[in-house]
């Protein structure tokens, strides 16, 4: 039997997911949350062959759990899901210690494939990503926003997508002056000078919608 949990915002999404997951004959869904302090609480508590986890939480990010999930069970399969293209998140996650990553518009049958591949010890990549992967090791040059911290990714796109520095600040419940000192970083490391040079860049790698 694999043990699922999964951690959604999203009523709706949680129970549609434990729909699916239930059908399966050799599959339980055996834990839920909501938010990122939730999920670390339930997941401690509860044993479990894998992890469904969604990228963006009301009190963190994804990536903020996986950190933490691969720090106290680092055998743990975590297959991130997330509304966000591929070339945005997926190579991230899957170097942060992920063990796979699915778009949330997928098939039911691809959520399964990618769990039981995942419980199984192995890592779910599209085969869009892999065809990525290939390139990317192929390639000398390594790309500029590889050089962020998923934070300082983070808020990139959430520069990029045109949020003031106080918005910023208010969703991720730092101060302005945090968020300013982040885009100063991020500038630097990317050698970029201005914000329109960085949406121009995000859009050119696909990093924003």
């Amino acid at each position: 039997m694999i043990r699922v949990i999964i951690v959604d915002d999203h009523p709706v999404v949680r129970r549609g997911l434990k729909q699916i997951i239930a059908a399966e004959q050799e599959m339980q869904v055996v834990g839920e949350a909501e938010n990122a302090r939730e999920a670390i609480r339930v997941i401690r508590r509860t044993a479990c062959d894998a992890v469904v986890l969604d990228i963006t939480l009301p009190d963190g990010s994804g990536l903020d759990v996986l950190s933490r999930l691969k720090s106290e069970r680092p055998t743990l399969p975590v297959l991130i899901m997330s509304i966000h293209k591929e070339e945005q998140y997926a190579l991230r996650v899957l170097k942060a210690g992920a063990s796979g990553y699915l778009m949330k518009d997928s098939i039911p049958e691809e959520l399964i494939k990618a769990i039981r591949k995942i419980a199984s010890g192995g890592k779910y990549i599209s085969p869009s990503l892999a065809e990525r992967l290939a390139s990317e090791l192929n390639s000398s040059g390594t790309p500029l926003h590889e050089k962020l911290s998923d934070r300082e990714f983070q808020i990139m796109r959430l520069i990029a997508s045109g949020k003031s520095l106080k918005e910023i600040g208010t969703d991720l419940c730092i101060s302005d002056k945090t968020v300013s000192s982040y885009r100063a970083r991020i500038l630097e490391k990317m050698d970029i000078k201005t914000n329109a040079e960085l949406v121009g860049y995000a859009l050119k790698n696909k990093l924003i919608e």
